[in-house]
């Protein structure tokens, strides 16, 4: 498999460290209700193994809450979106689809924006755990069959 490159253009500095939540405050946020912030927005850039360039727009999920919540509840999930998840720290992530409404597709970068793995079409509403078992600090999710 050919190592993909990332290029990020984030419109705002994504926090190297998770924001921390008082416990008086706190809300679940899978739950459908959930009220807290909305993530910031940027854009990113996917060089494929051919040379193409896919230009996607994300939602950033930088923070412990937004990272939980990532995509339940939507119902869509248009072409050219999705949502970066930005961790603290280079390891192997997992991720489950509880509350997640539609298929998708999850790129796992590591830290030198290179591809390490994809899971193609994940099955919605299972928390059947998906990882590609490589270090990364950032995965996008994407609509599925979009990889």
């Amino acid at each position: 498999m050919k190592a993909l490159l990332i290029a990020l253009l984030l419109a705002s500095a994504p926090a190297g460290a998770a924001r921390p939540v008082p416990r008086s405050t706190y809300v679940d946020p899978t739950t459908q209700s959930y009220g807290g912030p909305l993530p910031d927005r940027g854009a990113l850039v996917v060089k494929d193994a051919f040379g193409g360039a896919h230009r996607v727009a994300v939602e950033i999920a930088d923070t412990g809450p937004l990272r939980m919540r990532g995509l339940m509840w939507r119902s869509e999930l248009p072409d050219g979106t999705g949502m970066l998840f930005i961790f603290p720290a280079e390891e192997v992530q997992s991720f489950w689809m509880r509350n997640t409404l539609i298929p998708l597709d999850m790129v796992f970068i590591d830290r030198r924006m290179l591809v390490v793995g994809v899971v193609q079409w994940a099955e919605p509403q299972t928390l059947t755990s998906r990882t590609v078992g490589k270090p990364s600090i950032y995965v996008l999710e994407v609509p599925g069959g979009w990889a």
